[in-house]
C-alpha cells in the first residue's frame, strides 16, 4: 500500500469565491479530522487570478481515496461544489506520492 497524491485545478465562477473556501474548507477538516487514510489537504490559491485554486491531497492509498469519495462530507461537498464552480474546469491528476514530509 503506497500514499497516493491528488492535485486539482478548479476554476470558480466569478462571485463564489467565499462560498467555495467555505464549502472546502468543511470537506478538508471533516477528511482530516475523521478520516484515518487522509493524510494532507491543501487548498492553494492563484496569486494572479482570485477564482483559480489547485486542491493538494494525500491519502494512504487508493483505498482511502475511494472511501473518502464515499463519505457524507464528500457527497455533500459534490453537491454544493456544482453551483460554484466553472463547469468542466476541473482536473483532477492522481499519482503515487514518492517524496513527502511534514
Amino acid at each position: 500500500m503506497n500514499p497516493v497524491a491528488l492535485v486539482i485545478s478548479i476554476r470558480v465562477l466569478p462571485g463564489r469565491r467565499d462560498a467555495f473556501l467555505r464549502g472546502i474548507s468543511r470537506n478538508a477538516a471533516n477528511a482530516l479530522r475523521h478520516e484515518p487514510g487522509c493524510r494532507r489537504f491543501d487548498v492553494v490559491g492563484d496569486p494572479t487570478d482570485e477564482n483559480a485554486f489547485w486542491v493538494y491531497e494525500v491519502f494512504a492509498d487508493e483505498d482511502a481515496l475511494a472511501a473518502h469519495r464515499r463519505t457524507p462530507h464528500f457527497l455533500r461537498w459534490q453537491r454544493e461544489k456544482a453551483e460554484l464552480v466553472v463547469p468542466d474546469s476541473q482536473v483532477d491528476r492522481l499519482g503515487p506520492l514518492l517524496v513527502g514530509g511534514a
